[in-house]
């Protein structure tokens, strides 16, 4: 397998892992849209990244995500909703043992990808680390975090593990993937739909807690059926700690409503209550929290699928 690591959607986190696999010396290449974008980057001189007060740049190399040539292993760092899409443009470049890590928010666009590419390995990714584009094709590293990598489907770890340590990409291989992913969007649909309606930061909850609560005690049965019983402990607990943890900050859901662009609810909040559909699970709180996002997005003339 060829050890160059291919980053599709260099976009705040996509940027993070480029840079600092290209600082450790690893092979990278971003694939990016179409020529324009190709030509915007180049005129840029490549990606910059800032952590604290020092900044570097790193001329990788990029190219268009139609260009020839074979991919064996591949970042997908898009959003949910571009997932499937970016993936479906260089699904006929992928190698016959094509690695895919899918760094997505939320579920369901993870199986639409390995739908697309039943040939190649998808894995899984959960991340809490924080970075954001102070302008194209310049990421700031805002918050350290942690990445928890998994494949639902095969336990073996692959061989190129190693290097994530060697880029200081703090990762963890874990059997539980889904476990973590779970919990997470459980997390999310408890914290960011509320912080949009109640336009607050995470800290303004703490005047809601009757209501997160609610949707916690709906979320853990959700949980519980889903066959996700480890994700479902101490929930409530968890939130709480999230929004006292994180108080000053604006959940990634408000900040895109702010800025008017396309959320993730359809891969959060709207696959939780798509769940629990399937599973027969009564979630009342969940479903008018999300009938009550989907009429705020739609005021502000914003999707909701």
């Amino acid at each position: 397998m060829s050890s160059t690591w291919h980053i599709l959607g260099p976009g705040s986190l996509g940027s993070l892992w480029a840079c600092r696999l290209a600082r450790a010396g690893k092979a990278v290449q971003l694939l990016l849209r179409d020529h324009q974008r190709l030509a915007a980057y180049r005129a840029a001189g490549g990606l910059t990244l800032v952590e604290a007060q020092q900044t570097t740049s790193f001329a990788i190399p990029a190219q268009c995500c139609d260009d020839s040539g074979p991919i064996h292993r591949v970042l997908v760092a898009c959003k949910a909703y571009d997932a499937a899409a970016a993936v479906a443009c260089i699904a006929p470049r992928l190698a016959s043992d094509a690695q895919l890590i899918l760094l997505q928010n939320g579920l369901g666009s993870q199986d639409e990808v390995a739908a697309l590419v039943p040939q190649a390995r998808c894995i899984f990714a959960s991340s809490t680390e924080g970075a954001y584009r102070e302008q194209d094709w310049q990421v700031r590293f805002a918050g350290q975090g942690f990445n928890w990598l998994g494949d639902p489907l095969n336990p073996a770890q692959p061989d190129w593990f190693g290097d994530l340590q060697d880029a200081g990409i703090p990762a963890e291989w874990t059997v539980d993937i889904l476990t973590r992913l779970w919990r997470k969007l459980a997390l999310n649909c408890a914290i960011n739909p509320l912080t949009v309606l109640h336009d607050c930061a995470n800290g303004g909850l703490l005047g809601h807690l009757d209501a997160i609560d609610s949707l916690c005690r709906e979320l853990g049965e959700l949980l519980e059926q889903a066959g996700q019983p480890q994700a479902a402990q101490d929930l409530a607990e968890d939130v709480q700690w999230v929004i006292l943890a994180t108080a000053a900050n604006y959940s990634s859901m408000y900040q895109d409503v702010q800025a008017g662009r396309r959320t993730e609810v359809h891969y959060l909040l709207g696959y939780a209550c798509r769940v629990a559909k399937r599973h027969a699970v009564a979630t009342p709180a969940l479903e008018r929290l999300h009938q009550r996002l989907v009429d705020k997005l739609q005021a502000r003339n914003l999707p909701c699928d």
